[in-house]
């Protein structure tokens, strides 16, 4: 059960990344495919009807861990405390931006809410890359498993470039997501930017995994997780590259999902490493709550998850349409879907 707990949180967490992973990267592209307002509020509108509800992943991915892995949530979101905040805070200026972005009839207003937007959709798929690269790396934490370092202490140079990882990550899964979901200028430059993202993402995730092969240590040969991220990463790279908009974004989110894969597996079975003393580790079955708990929690899943599942599948297909530019005008909220034909 332990084992299996462990696999959930993986795809938690996974899902969180893939399926926000898109959504940060329009919030950071949105002032850059969009030159005027309307522009910017069509490439913000195409993710209207999916970021808050995608945002549930991260919720149910914190929660498995405090449910499954008590000390492992202990130890891990109290040495991240103020990289936890930091998220908190970027996911509430993102949230706002949304909303009131267009309240006010006023360059300044919307500039100031433009550039929130585009920072705190960096931000977070950053710090969530460095939090978990940190995980597989390790961190100060002494026998009472107290994280002893500060906070620069986690700004560690492989959990940076992690980070670093899935922000570039994010921004290719924006750019194909923007190709398929809208059209005119906003869709064309983010045709542009999606194979020079994807190739980019594609040194970096080759980078990342060298890096952790060398970090962990153990084997040299790669293995069916490096492969097949690399060749994700290429194929959105080469698939934008020839305008196979679907392709691209399909790519693009397996690559962001096996970096996060990758991430866990070389971290299994220890869900914190110790770099005071490895007897200090905490380790999957170590921090675990008792079977029964996990039992329970294992029926709760199977039933919630497909229902969650379900959902999104449902909102995905009624949004499924692209949308127009000469419908999108500046006072259009997050949520405004213009009217459009079948992409």
């Amino acid at each position: 059960m332990t084992t299996l707990w462990f696999i959930i949180v993986v795809v938690f967490w996974t899902g969180f990344v893939v399926l926000e992973g898109f959504d940060f990267g329009v919030g950071v592209l949105h002032g850059v495919v969009g030159r005027t307002d309307a522009e910017r509020s069509l490439a913000v509108s195409s993710i209207g009807p999916f970021w808050d509800g995608n945002e549930v992943w991260l919720v149910v991915g914190g929660a498995a861990i405090f449910a499954a892995f008590p000390q492992w949530y202990a130890t891990m979101f109290s040495s991240l405390y103020l990289a936890l905040v930091l998220t908190l805070l970027a996911l509430m200026v993102r949230g706002v931006s949304f909303e009131y972005r267009s309240k006010v009839d006023s360059a300044r207003w919307r500039g100031s809410w433009r550039w929130g937007l585009t920072v705190s959709s960096a931000v977070v798929p950053l710090i969530i890359g460095i939090a978990l690269g940190d995980l597989v790396h390790g961190l100060p934490i002494n026998q009472a498993h107290v994280y002893t370092g500060s906070f620069w202490t986690l700004l560690q140079p492989y959990g940076v470039f992690a980070g670093v990882t899935l922000l570039a990550l994010s921004v290719l899964s924006g750019a194909t997501f923007l190709t398929i979901r809208t059209d005119g200028p906003v869709a064309a430059r983010a045709a542009t930017i999606a194979p020079r993202a994807g190739w980019a993402a594609t040194a970096l995730v080759l980078g990342l995994v060298i890096w952790t092969h060398a970090l962990v240590g153990r084997t040299h040969v790669p293995t069916l997780v490096d492969a097949a991220i690399v060749l994700a990463a290429l194929g959105a790279g080469w698939a934008a590259s020839q305008r196979a908009a679907g392709w691209a974004f399909a790519a693009a989110c397996a690559a962001s999902g096996l970096t996060v894969v990758l991430l866990f597996v070389n971290l299994y079975p220890h869900v914190m490493v110790s770099t005071t003393s490895p007897a200090y580790s905490l380790t999957a079955a170590g921090t675990a709550s008792p079977p029964y708990t996990l039992k329970v929690m294992t029926v709760v899943a199977a039933v919630a998850t497909p229902v969650v599942l379900a959902y999104q599948a449902w909102s995905f297909w009624v949004f499924r349409r692209r949308l127009h530019g000469p419908a999108s005008t500046p006072e259009e909220g997050a949520g405004a879907v213009a009217p459009a034909s079948r992409s």
